[in-house]
């Protein structure tokens, strides 16, 4: 069987202040939710938006910065992977499942979380090789702030450029 993609960039506001956990083997686990919208014309053609939310989980060293900076209302852009978990409910029996976009990278857009002025943007990034969100600890990469290098001074002029 040929090799699938499983890739997803999402832009959108956090609904409300993220979940922060430990798993038993010390890995920082951030959960929350994000909503995205998009527009659409109604049965009237009137224009109306549509509100997707989707449940967003960080690892790592992406949680802690998701802890201290992400905050209900911030405006963030994910890429990441689907992921549907399933689980037998202990009171009913029945199956239930979970679809959770599993973090590989981070971008906090806008300004600073409480009305603060400042813009710009962050983004920290990694990758994660896990299945499970459940997973212990490890397996994880360190993420680190992704630079963005300066091409100002590299001489290019217009006759450099092909078009």
């Amino acid at each position: 069987m040929a090799k699938g993609v499983n890739k997803v960039f999402l832009l959108g506001n956090v609904g409300k202040d993220p979940e922060i956990r430990s798993t038993a083997g010390g890995m920082t686990v951030a959960s929350f939710s994000l909503a995205t919208a998009d527009r659409q014309k109604d049965a009237q053609g009137n224009w109306a938006d549509k509100t997707e939310w989707h449940n967003i989980v960080c690892f790592q060293r992406t949680a802690e910065v998701v802890r201290d900076y992400v905050k209900k209302g911030s405006q963030i852009l994910i890429e990441g992977k689907i992921q549907t978990r399933s689980w037998d409910d202990k009171t009913s029996g029945e199956k239930k499942y979970k679809t959770e976009i599993l973090c590989n990278e981070l971008t906090l857009l806008g300004g600073k979380a409480g009305g603060e002025s400042g813009g710009g943007s962050s983004s920290y990034s990694g990758s994660s090789s896990r299945s499970s969100a459940a997973s212990s600890s490890g397996g994880y990469d360190q993420r680190q702030p992704a630079g963005t290098p300066d091409y100002g001074d590299s001489g290019i002029t217009d006759d450099d450029i092909p078009f």
